[in-house]
């Protein structure tokens, strides 16, 4: 995973990629003349012009897309590997029957997903009935729907959640503000659900989160994180600052109440009950998310055969400009030894000041790292 931010040089080629069977790979191909789209999709709406290029040849647009990491070696082109921006160039290609190429605002590893990572690129509409002639830019739209509609073909594994028009100097990666990371873990002796493979990292032990929170205010702030840099890393300086780094409990993703929550539910007409009591102020077996507090384990006693045990579900975020190689998941890893007792608070201050990589935990995994959001002024 590139979790750093920005640079470029901090691209990594991916060794851990499963095999797979065969699909689209990052390789040259003849240029097909554009494909004829449904009607709903050659349709547009003027949502996110404001940038629309001066020039009627040329239209840069910001393109924000999700994707599951698992099938994909990573989110840059490599040869013989199927990568996000390699299916991403392909669809665009369908769409206006000519070759493009992507810009992302951040790098991602072999199995790490993406809530929403941004790319450029620049688009030259060029007339189906009259090829040689071009014609004035798409509405952004018109590209969404257009680019999904080819992606959905692929795979369905990535797509396109938002298109903007962006002046021709807007670059997905240099104007980026922030870049927030998410972090999942179940922690739980029960097996991982089938729904949850490859979505976090399971976790067997119980997890002290007053104790990980401790951990994440020594980290918090401008420092050499050197102890959580992986070989490798090209970047200029390990001093990075991080603005946020926060443990969080909160209910799995794949979540169905049971019959004991559906009548808590039935006497709240279905809502969720609102608590105002603080984090710090809740007992470390109960879990508040969404204002519905639920204790450990409390439908557990109560199922039947062909029920299974839940796992508790923890969201570890980090949020900075940028980031160095792998140092989201260096510090996950590092928590995570926290949380299981395994190492103490104390002892990642001692592993920050190390300014060695070989003093951290070792490192969490891909699978449970998300690319949360990027951060824009757009003009």
């Amino acid at each position: 995973m590139k979790e750093d931010g920005g640079d470029p040089s901090l691209a990594m080629p991916s060794s851990d990629s499963p095999t797979q069977p065969k699909r689209i790979l990052d390789s040259p191909s003849e240029s097909p003349k554009p494909q004829k789209l449904p009607r709903s999709v050659e349709e547009g709406c003027g949502e996110g012009r404001e940038g629309m290029s001066q020039n009627p040849r040329l239209q840069r647009y910001l393109v924000a897309v999700e994707y599951i990491g698992t099938r994909f070696s990573g989110s840059q082109r490599q040869p013989n590997c199927r990568t996000v921006v390699g299916v991403l160039e392909d669809a665009f290609h369908k769409f206006i029957g000519q070759p493009v190429s992507i810009s992302f605002s951040s790098r991602t590893d072999a199995g790490v997903h993406a809530l929403s990572n941004v790319c450029h690129v620049d688009v030259e509409r060029i007339s189906k009935r009259k090829p040689g002639e071009v014609l004035t830019p798409h509405e952004p739209g018109v590209v969404r729907r257009a680019v999904n509609h080819f992606l959905q073909k692929c795979e369905g594994d990535i797509t396109v959640i938002d298109v903007r028009c962006v002046p021709a100097d807007f670059h997905a990666r240099f104007k980026a503000l922030e870049r927030t990371y998410h972090y999942r873990i179940l922690s739980g002796p029960e097996p991982l659900s089938t729904f949850e493979k490859d979505r976090a990292w399971h976790v067997p032990e119980e997890l002290d989160i007053l104790a990980m929170k401790k951990a994440c205010s020594i980290l918090i702030g401008s420092h050499d994180f050197s102890s959580f840099r992986a070989t490798g890393c090209q970047a200029k300086s390990p001093i990075k600052t991080l603005d946020e780094l926060s443990v969080t409990e909160v209910l799995p993703s794949l979540y169905f109440p049971s019959i004991m929550e559906r009548s808590e539910m039935e006497s709240l007409n279905g809502s969720l009950s609102c608590s105002k009591t603080s984090d710090h102020e809740l007992p470390a077996n109960y879990l508040d998310t969404s204002g519905m507090s639920i204790q450990k384990n409390s439908t557990d006693c109560c199922q039947g055969f062909g029920h299974r045990s839940r796992h508790r579900c923890y969201v570890i975020t980090a949020r900075a400009r940028s980031f160095l190689y792998h140092q989201v998941r260096l510090m996950v890893g590092g928590l995570k030894s926290v949380g299981t007792g395994e190492i103490t608070v104390s002892d990642v201050e001692r592993i920050l000041n190390a300014k060695s990589v070989t003093a951290a935990s070792p490192m969490a995994p891909a699978c449970g790292l998300y690319l949360g959001t990027v951060k824009y002024d757009i003009p």
